[in-house]
Order: structure tokens, then C-alpha cells, then sequence
């Protein structure tokens, strides 16, 4: 088994004796946890402790809740354990903690609990029917369907639009990466999207190039939530649709003369079991010209960059056993490519580190010469993950330091990049980029956030980033809060 870097914490013990006890208790309280945290966001508890500057008591949740003493203690002291928010046992306020933060924030995080909320949360509860049978025996409080894909057009509207949002966010994350492989080294002009599902990409892609042509190949029932979906949109003229049962095995990929250059495939063969997938792939093959590729884009658990993506990944198999079709996951590239092997076809490059986390491997036909033996593309080295600092514990009562000089603010942005961010002191200029340059990513902006109120004294808020690139203009946004205008 080949793991990226960040994921060799698999392969042997990190926790202490008591870490490892308090886990198997928070495993044991699970459905409790995500309520909680869930119910914390739905009923905007978390927004008003990120948003409050010294905090709130009990009482003050209430008021701004309208929920009972009752429901505020047991969400509040629950919360306390699980680590999402934090108290002074002198004022008795709470504030949000990092984990709080990232609940808010990270749109990954809110695409995953209202996926899991509406979609899976029920359905798990006969994950081990479904493990045994084969069958998404999860499903049926939805409805008497063999898989969720003919369910799709008629799950409740809620379902629908989790169900969607999961699908879309991470897929549509990796779009642009993808736009420039398929258009700027595949040169490609006729494309069949395979399990084209809304047209999403295909509109992608006849926006992005005037000259492209589309054939979206998928159920029936997909076809026409397609043609929908694309009416009046512009380059809708060029995207055509096939309907086409891909699990019957007489079912035919058309033939284009001249052949499309690509076929692709995106969080497409995750629906399949490895039989299926090779079969998909042989008849895939068959519609093939000498130059073209197939393109499959997926998010394989054991490429990922950052340990959080794999662990999302291989949650998400659970999913597809207990409600998607009872058979498939989210593989592992050692999975996939046995497959594309057995299937005549052999991984001519690789592309990882696309969006959320996807990777598109670009296969041709097999040369006669080619072994046999599946080969698993080598796992890139990637950057440790940055550890993050430890910090000082914020005090719930900080007030804002006002009338600060610009270059008072500059000595302190520079004293914790270097000595809490542990950025190189040459990378540090006014012309940086906070990500490209400094690497600053979402795991350092949560420390930041805290770091910024420490030093500064109020608090950051995102929507108010969105147009800080460089350090610079960092500091012009702390100057903005806090400065004298000298």
C-alpha cells in the first residue's frame, strides 16, 4: 500500500494511553456529538460567541436564542466536552475554541454535516445489513429504489439539495485545474462527459472553449434533469445527451467519427464496483481512436495531501454502502488503476492536488508490449503538513488597542510570522502573498484569527478578507482597525 505523506500517521500508534481511552468514548458518543455541533450551527449559538468580543454567559444565549436555560446549559456544557467552545470559569462567558471555527467557516465542514444530516444519518443505522447483503439497504426510508441515482429526481427537496451540494462542491473545487488539462494539454475538441449528471461540466467546458462539443451519456432520467438544467445557457447547442444504462452490459458507448478525444469521467467510477468499473471502462475503450484519452477525475483516499481529506473520503465509502448502491466506495489508486489495467487500457499521467483534493488520472489504449501487471502511479511527495503553534490561551474580557502606528503594527505582523508561523524572515515583504508566497493556509488562518485578537485586540472576520492578498494589504486591514493614520 503506497500512502502519501501525510497519511504514514496510519501506520502506527499517535495517541497516548488516555488520548486513545477519551476517543473510543467520543466514537461511543457519536450521534450525540454531531446533534450537538449540528444544533449548535442550526440554532446560531457558534455565530454569536465568534461574533461577540468578550464572550456570553448563559444567560445571554438565551436571551439572544430564545431557547430555554435548559437547552442552552445542556448544548453549552456538551459543547464544553466535545471541544467546540471554550469558558472562563471566572466570568463564566463562552467563546468559540478553533474547532468551533472551522464548524462555521470551513465550507467543506458545513457541505459534509448537511450531507450526512439529510442524507445518510438515518440510512446508516443499517450500515451492517447493507455490508452484508450488498444492497444499500439504508435506502429504504427514502423509498424503494435499487440505488439513489434513479432516486435522485424524486428524494425530498431538502435531500435533493444536500445531496447535490456534496456532489458539486467537491467536484466543481477541481474544475478549473481540470479546464486547463482537458483544453491546454489534451487540446480537446469532442468530449463525452460519462455520468454528466446536471451538465455542470459541460457547461463548464463549451464556456470555456467556443469550439467544443459535448455528449453528456447518462440515465434517462439524468438526461432530462440535464436538458433542464442547460436550456438557454450559453454553448447549450453544443452539449448533446445520450441516454444510456451503464450497468447493462449490451449498452454501447457511440461511436464518433471522427473519435472523441477525451472521455470523461468525473466522481463517476466511485459509483461502481470494481467488476462494474472494469466493464464501464472495456466498453469506454471500445468508442476510442488512436490519440484519444480517457480522463477519470476521482478523490483517491490514499493521494490525499492532508490527512482530514482522507479521512472525509473513506467516511464517505460508508455512504455509498448503506445508501448510494451497496457495492462501491471512494478507491484507493492501487484499486482504481488495477482496474484500468484489467480493462486493456494503461495511466499515461497523473495530475493530483486538483481542488478538494482530486486527481486525474489520463489513460490510454494498452500497447501489446505493456505488462500485465498493474502498476500504482508513484504517491508524490508532498509538504508536511505545517504544525501549528501553540498559542496563549485568549482572554474572554480583550479590549481593542486603539491609536497603534503603521510601523508598530508591521514589527508585530512580522514578530509572529516568524516566531508563531515559523515563516523564512527573507519571504516576509510587503508585496508577499499571504498563500502562494507564505504558504498561509486555512489551518494557519484560524491560528491567525486568534494570534491577530491577542496582539490586537478584536476579531477577525472573514467576509472581511476577501480582498486581502498580500501582506500589505494584511496590515492594511489591521491598520484599518486598530491604527492612528501616521
Amino acid at each position: 500500500m503506497q500512502l502519501s505523506q501525510s497519511l504514514h500517521t496510519y501506520t502506527e500508534e499517535q495517541l497516548s494511553a488516555r488520548e486513545a481511552q477519551r476517543l473510543a468514548e467520543f466514537i461511543a458518543w457519536g450521534p450525540a456529538v454531531f446533534q450537538t455541533a449540528r444544533l449548535m450551527l442550526k440554532w446560531g449559538v457558534l455565530d454569536l460567541l465568534r461574533d461577540s468580543a468578550e464572550g456570553l454567559t448563559r444567560a445571554q444565549i438565551c436571551q439572544h436564542t430564545q431557547l430555554s436555560d435548559y437547552a442552552v446549559r445542556c448544548l453549552t456544557e456538551a459543547s464544553l466536552s466535545i471541544g467546540i467552545i471554550l469558558v472562563d470559569p471566572q466570568t463564566e462567558r463562552f467563546t468559540i475554541s478553533k474547532t468551533g471555527w472551522f464548524l462555521i467557516n470551513d465550507p467543506a465542514v458545513r457541505v459534509n454535516i448537511d450531507f450526512n444530516q439529510d442524507v445518510n444519518y438515518e440510512g446508516w443505522f443499517r450500515l451492517g445489513e447493507s455490508l452484508k447483503s450488498g444492497r444499500p439497504e439504508g435506502l429504504r426510508h427514502f423509498g424503494d429504489w435499487p440505488t439513489v441515482y434513479e432516486a435522485l429526481s424524486q428524494l425530498p427537496e431538502q435531500v435533493r439539495q444536500s445531496w447535490f451540494g456534496f456532489d458539486h462542491f467537491y467536484s466543481d473545487s477541481a474544475f478549473p485545474a481540470a479546464l486547463d488539462i482537458v483544453f491546454g494539454q489534451l487540446h480537446t475538441r469532442r468530449l463525452y462527459d460519462v455520468g454528466g449528471n446536471t451538465g455542470k461540466w459541460a457547461l463548464r467546458c463549451v464556456d470555456f472553449d467556443p469550439e467544443v462539443e459535448v455528449t453528456v451519456i447518462d440515465l434517462p432520467q439524468q438526461i432530462e434533469m440535464m436538458r433542464r438544467n442547460i436550456a438557454g445557457k450559453r454553448g447549450a447547442e453544443r452539449i448533446g445527451g445520450l441516454a444510456l444504462d451503464l450497468l447493462d452490459e449490451r449498452a454501447r458507448f457511440p461511436k464518433m467519427e471522427p473519435a472523441p478525444d477525451v472521455i470523461w469521467m468525473s466522481q463517476f467510477l466511485d459509483c461502481f464496483s470494481k467488476p462494474q468499473i472494469v466493464g464501464i471502462l472495456r466498453r469506454a475503450s471500445e468508442a476510442m481512436g488512436a490519440d484519444t484519452r480517457i480522463c477519470i477525475m476521482e478523490t483517491l483516499w490514499d493521494r490525499q495531501r492532508f490527512e482530514p481529506a482522507a479521512f472525509c473520503l473513506t467516511m464517505t465509502s460508508l455512504y455509498f454502502a448503506a445508501i448510494a448502491n451497496g457495492n462501491s466506495k471512494m478507491y484507493s489508486s492501487e484499486d482504481l488503476v488495477e482496474c484500468i489495467h484489467e480493462a486493456r487500457l494503461e495511466v499515461e499521467q497523473v495530475y493530483d492536488h486538483l481542488g478538494q483534493g482530486h486527481s486525474i488520472l489520463v489513460c490510454k489504449k494498452a500497447s501489446p508490449s505493456s505488462s500485465s501487471t498493474p502498476s500504482t502511479p508513484s504517491t508524490p511527495s508532498t509538504p508536511s503538513t505545517p504544525s501549528t503553534p501553540s498559542l496563549p490561551n485568549k482572554s474572554a474580557t480583550t479590549k481593542t488597542i486603539n491609536n497603534m502606528t503603521r510601523q508598530e503594527i508591521e514589527e508585530k505582523v512580522r514578530a509572529f510570522m516568524i516566531d508563531e508561523l515559523e515563516i523564512d524572515e527573507d519571504k516576509i515583504h510587503d508585496d508577499a502573498k499571504l498563500k502562494d508566497d507564505l504558504g498561509i493556509d486555512s489551518l494557519d488562518f484560524v491560528d491567525i484569527v486568534v494570534i491577530v485578537e491577542n496582539n490586537f485586540g478584536f476579531k477577525i472576520k472573514p467576509e472581511e478578507m476577501s480582498g486581502v492578498v498580500t501582506l500589505k494589504d494584511f496590515c492594511d486591514y489591521i491598520e484599518g482597525k486598530v491604527g492612528d493614520g501616521k
